[in-house]
């Protein structure tokens, strides 16, 4: 499509108070002239002179051949989306699968991969570590060789009690009116109807008439002896008793028992091989405050050089009632629902989910929904219809991400699963476009310096023009993804694409809503740049004549300390 008035434009931004408010911005004059919207000011103060310069222009004259001398860094799982669905058809909502005994093999991974993992968790909960370096390294295997860009996450263990064994290798039905005995003392092999807990004082201050709940409500037990240190339980609500199952004890409705620190000792030494093996995230388990993810992302900063990201896990009530701190301190949140289903009551799971959920997007991280998305396809092959509603609500808010844990880790099903989350995803994203969903989303101001407002202003104002103009596509060209981030915080019709020179930020955009970054060499030279991505693409069939695209960039140049540049334009293929 060609943009044809530049009336347009004043038009689009004259909705925006930033740029077209009693003609002034934070209190400085604004210019409007023949199309393009400037705010010049050289001598705003604050620890140094900052030039900040906005502008919007309309190129419609196309683009010049350049001789292509960059490698562009596309997934080519999102390179087949773009060729087969073109730019509106690509999916915006980011996939999490959970690796396990069922997905493992360097073939499971790939088709994985294949059929739209961007994150890889590997639960620390289970497993040796030598086994998780094995699959770290089949991942950056196949990204290396097979052109994926699958990122890696790691979730601590925390302050959990959790079944060391319950007798066999797999998932264990327990009976309504069966009795077990659950115990810390160690043994060889295993014992009939008897559970070996991780933790020496995982009894202590327990009654008998308390409950045991499972795995979030998977079983339930009741207390009915203490014999030493040791607790024979009876069941009273039957279910399925898995591999390294969470324990947590109850009394009138509340907690009886907290557990241990957010990072354990062995946490710890978690993160220290998470940092040796070169992952992308880690999410902690439950997180009760923000110091706890300021230690680790302090600890994480004094270490090492690359950029790891700390997600928080919400999952108790502590952390549901410190949400606001918790999120500001970490760089996204994971909504693990399983356990967090466990201390708030059922009927309120829904609405603390949404809340979670436009918190995040509203202070610009990143959200997981996780934990029993598709729990039956542990064992069957398809969803129930429930389970599809789920997943499409999860979507209809516009959380970032959806993550499998045992569909994909030991289930029968791990890959149909992943293409139902597929399947689902792409056709609430279609829904929600065609009932244009995304204006009725308002966020409010996160940054405290000029530079940061306008960043944000220009992010929200490049949204707005890239749904009314109907453009294909946003590319945004960001050192450290910053402006991508702020692009996806809005939520577009089409989708970003970020090319970015920082490895680390490329991987860490594989959780960002609509995202789909692209490492690539940048230079100095915008146009340079913005000619060389689009004319690169082009030449391999990833756009074609008469398509637009919506360019934005927050790159300053190396040579000019004291400026910054930000820029909206609209270039049209020919």
């Amino acid at each position: 499509m060609a943009v044809s008035s530049d009336s347009m434009l004043q038009k689009i931004f004259a909705k925006s108070p930033v740029f077209y408010s009693n003609k002034r911005v934070f209190g400085k004059p604004v210019s409007i002239s023949g199309g393009a919207i400037s705010c010049n000011e050289r001598n705003l103060k604050s620890k140094g002179k900052i030039a900040v310069k906005a502008a919007a222009a309309a190129d419609v004259m196309g683009l010049k051949n350049h001789e292509v001398n960059l490698d562009l860094g596309f997934d080519v799982v999102a390179e087949r989306e773009l060729r087969e669905k073109g730019f509106l058809g690509m999916r915006k909502t980011k996939l999490v699968c959970t690796i396990g005994p069922a997905c493992c093999s360097l073939e499971d991974l790939e088709r994985l991969a294949m059929r739209g993992m961007n994150v890889a968790r590997l639960n620390m909960c289970h497993n040796t570590r030598e086994w998780h370096r094995d699959v770290i390294r089949k991942i950056k295997k196949l990204n290396e060789e097979k052109g994926f860009s699958v990122s890696v996450m790691i979730d601590t263990e925390g302050s959990l009690i959790h079944v060391v064994d319950h007798g066999v290798p797999s998932s264990l039905k327990a009976e309504e009116g069966s009795v077990w005995v659950f115990t810390a003392q160690k043994f060889e092999g295993s014992r009939p109807f008897t559970v070996q807990a991780n933790f020496q004082g995982f009894s202590e201050g327990i009654m008998v008439g308390d409950e045991l709940v499972i795995d979030g409500g998977m079983a339930r037990f009741e207390v009915v002896e203490r014999m030493g240190n040791d607790l024979h339980c009876k069941c009273t609500d039957p279910g399925l008793f898995l591999p390294r199952a969470k324990l947590s004890f109850w009394r009138d409705g509340k907690l009886s028992y907290h557990g241990l620190p957010t990072l354990s000792p062995k946490d710890w030494a978690d993160v220290d091989f998470g940092i040796s093996e070169g992952v992308d995230f880690i999410a902690m388990s439950f997180v009760n405050d923000a110091d706890s993810v300021k230690d680790l992302k302090n600890y994480l900063f004094a270490k090492m050089s690359k950029s790891i990201r700390v997600l928080a896990k919400i999952e108790t009530l502590e952390s549901l009632q410190k949400l606001e701190e918790i999120v500001e301190a970490s760089d996204g949140i994971m909504v693990a629902r399983g356990d967090l289903g466990v201390e708030v009551p059922l009927e309120q799971i829904p609405t603390v989910q949404e809340d979670i959920t436009r918190l995040c997007r509203q202070m610009n991280k990143p959200v997981i929904i996780a934990s029993q998305l598709l729990e039956s396809m542990v064992e069957y092959p398809t969803p129930t219809r429930a389970e599809v509603a789920d997943v499409s609500e999860a979507v209809r808010q516009y959380a970032d991400a959806l993550m499998l844990s045992g569909e994909s880790a030991i289930g029968l099903h791990g890959q149909k699963a992943l293409s139902v989350l597929q399947m689902a995803s792409s056709r609430m994203e279609l829904w929600s476009r065609e009932e244009n969903r995304q204006s009725a989303l308002h966020n409010c101001q996160l940054g405290g310096s000029l530079s940061d407002c306008i960043a944000e202003e220009i992010c929200s104002c490049a949204v707005q023009m890239a749904n009314n103009l109907g453009v294909d596509a946003i590319f945004v060209y960001t050192k450290h993804g910053e402006m991508a981030s702020l692009l996806s915080r809005n939520r577009p019709y089409p989708p970003i694409f970020a090319f970015t020179s920082d490895s680390d930020a490329r991987m860490a955009l594989n959780l960002q809503w609509g995202v789909i970054p692209l490492l690539v060499d940048l230079t100095d030279d915008m146009e340079a740049n913005i000619s060389k991505t689009i004319d690169l693409m082009r030449t391999n069939g990833m756009v074609k004549e008469g398509e637009a695209v919506l360019v934005v960039s927050d790159l300053t140049a190396t040579h000019s300390t004291s400026t910054t540049f930000q820029s909206i334009q609209v270039k049209t293929i020919v």
